[in-house]
């Protein structure tokens, strides 16, 4: 009896006992996993998958796959080449049982790949923490040439208000300028005569 599973969006066809190199599953050597995505096993076709059914596998190691090599020319005059290597990461995992049935039931977890970087709850605060300085601050957006993108910036470096502003010293502008790559815009647009002004 063989199955049809699908994993890192390839499918595969495979037998108790078949060894496969899949993309990389949050697992370690010697972990078992269950693979629920089953689009046939037997005589049994899914609609898109069979209901219940599994295949269970033991993770034999992680690995890496070959290098494939991207190279790059520009031609003609002045031309430029790049060249660029990747190694793709995989999971070796050896088929130990092919479940017709139950599979939900099993107790066996479920073969997952491997979030890119965890990257996205990170990032997540850093907005929330901006709408909430923003809610509780001055809207930096009516200084002159202070965009949504500068205005995120500014809270991004803790400055909320326009009394902070006023209150800048000439050591203050110069390092805000250089921390935030202003380019001298605090002194050409006058922000600190117009947070005095904006406070008032």
């Amino acid at each position: 009896m063989f199955a049809v599973l699908k994993t890192g969006g390839k499918q595969y066809k495979v037998a108790s006992g078949d060894v496969l190199r899949v993309e990389k599953l949050v697992a370690e050597a010697g972990d078992t996993v269950q693979f629920n995505d089953i689009l046939m096993i037997g005589d049994a076709i899914g609609a898109p998958f069979v209901e219940g059914a599994g295949v269970q596998a033991e993770v034999i190691d992680q690995i890496k796959g070959d290098k494939v090599i991207n190279f790059v020319r520009r031609r003609r005059k002045h031309s430029s080449k790049r060249t660029k290597g990747h190694r793709q990461k995989l999971t070796l995992v050896r088929v130990t049982e092919l479940l017709t049935e139950g599979a939900d039931k099993s107790g066996v977890k479920a073969a997952t790949g491997s979030a890119p970087r965890d990257a996205g709850a990170a990032p997540a605060a850093k907005p929330a923490k901006a709408k909430k300085a923003a809610a509780s601050g001055d809207d930096l957006k009516k200084l002159s040439g202070v965009g949504p993108a500068l205005e995120k910036k500014l809270l991004g470096a803790g400055i909320t208000s326009f009394a902070q502003i006023a209150g800048w010293s000439d050591a203050d502008i110069a390092r805000i300028d250089e921390e935030l790559g202003l380019k001298g815009k605090i002194e050409k647009e006058g922000w600190v005569a117009q947070s005095k002004d904006l406070q008032a």
